[in-house]
C-alpha cells in the first residue's frame, strides 16, 4: 500500500510541449473516467484542487531549438508552485496533464522538497520514450521531449533552475520502464549520462517482474518516490489517446504488475499523469485505462493476497 493516503489531484490542460494539439483536454478526461471516486473507492481521501491557468498554445515553430518556450516556463512554475504547496502539506500530488514537458515542474517540485526533508528521491519514468532531447538534439524542438535532460541540468535556464539547485536531480536516481522509441543523438546522450533504461527488449528478455525489481532496489523508508507515467507507456492497443503512439509496447497484464509491484513498494508519494489526448482516443477508452492502472498503484490487485 502507498503509505500517503491523501491526494490532491492538480490539472494541468495545456499541451504547450507536444507536437500534436489535444493534451490540453487530458486532466479533464480522467475526471470524467471517474479517478476521484475509484481512489476513494481504495480508502483514499481525495481533494480536486481543480485545474492551473497559463498561457494559451500559440501553436508557432521552434525558436532557437524550443517551441514555446516563455509559455513552457510558465506553466512550468505553476505546476512546481502547486506541487510543492501539497508537498509541504504532507499530502500526495497527482498532476494530471497535460503533455509531459510538465514533469520539468513536478519533479523540480519534489526534488526542493527532498532536499529540505533530507530524504532520497528516486523518479520512475513510464514511457515509450526516453525523453532526454536537448535543443541541439531534438528533432522538433517540442519540449515534452526534452524533461528529463532538463530536470538533469541539461536544458534552457529558466527550466533547469526551477527547483532552486542544478541539477535539480542526479541521472543516477531516474529509472525508465517501457522505452522503445528513442532519436539517435538522445541515444549517445542516455549513453554519456549513464541513465538506467529498463526498454522494451529487456523487459521482453526478463519480464517486467525481474526489470521492477532492479527498478525499485536500492530503496529504503527515507526514499521519496516520483512516478511519471506518461500514457504512452502503454501499447497503443490498450492505450490510442495519445500524441505519440509506439507500438509494442507493455501488456495489459504487464501495466499492471508494473503498478502493483510499485505499490508493494510503499513509497510512492507523488505522480505525474500525462500525454492523454482525448482528441485521439475512442469513447474515452486510455482514460478508463489510466484509471484503472492507478487503481493498482493505490493497492487494487487482481488476486486475493494475505
Amino acid at each position: 500500500m502507498t503509505r500517503l493516503r491523501q491526494v490532491s489531484l492538480i490539472g494541468a490542460p495545456t499541451d504547450i510541449g507536444a507536437g500534436a494539439r489535444g493534451a490540453s483536454m487530458g486532466p479533464e478526461a480522467l475526471r470524467v473516467a471517474g479517478l476521484a471516486a475509484a481512489l476513494q473507492a481504495r480508502g483514499v481521501e481525495v481533494e480536486d484542487r481543480g485545474n492551473l491557468h497559463g498561457p494559451v498554445n500559440p501553436w508557432q515553430p521552434p525558436q532557437d531549438g524550443y517551441r514555446h518556450l516563455p509559455e513552457v516556463v510558465a506553466w512550468n512554475a505553476q505546476v512546481h508552485t502547486a506541487v510543492y504547496a501539497e508537498l509541504q502539506l504532507g499530502r500526495m500530488p497527482i498532476l494530471m496533464g497535460g503533455d509531459h514537458c510538465l514533469a520539468i515542474g513536478s519533479i523540480s517540485a519534489v526534488a526542493r522538497h527532498c532536499r529540505e526533508r533530507g530524504k532520497k528521491l528516486r523518479v520512475l519514468w513510464l514511457d515509450a520514450h526516453a525523453d532526454f532531447n536537448t535543443h541541439t538534439l531534438t528533432p522538433s524542438g517540442n519540449v515534452h521531449g526534452m524533461p528529463v535532460a532538463c530536470l538533469c541540468g541539461f536544458g534552457p535556464q529558466a527550466l533547469i533552475e526551477m527547483s532552486g539547485q542544478v541539477p535539480a536531480i542526479s541521472p543516477k536516481w531516474v529509472r525508465q520502464i517501457g522505452i522503445r522509441s528513442v532519436d539517435e543523438g538522445e541515444r549517445r546522450f542516455v549513453h554519456e549520462q549513464d541513465l538506467d533504461v529498463f526498454d522494451m527488449r529487456f523487459i521482453d528478455e526478463t519480464g517486467m517482474r525481474a526489470a521492477m525489481e532492479l527498478a525499485l532496489a536500492t530503496m529504503d523508508a527515507h526514499t521519496h518516490l516520483h512516478v511519471s507515467f506518461d500514457v504512452d507507456f502503454l501499447d497503443p492497443s490498450m492505450a490510442p489517446g495519445v500524441g505519440t503512439t509506439v507500438p509494442g509496447g507493455p501488456t495489459y497484464r504487464e501495466a499492471h504488475l508494473c503498478m502493483e509491484m510499485i505499490s508493494d513498494s510503499g513509497l510512492m508519494a507523488s505522480l505525474d499523469v500525462v500525454e492523454l489526448n482525448p482528441a485521439l482516443d475512442e469513447r474515452n477508452k486510455t482514460a478508463l485505462v489510466a484509471v484503472d492502472l492507478i487503481e493498482s498503484l493505490f493497492g487494487k490487485s487482481t488476486l486475493m493476497r494475505k
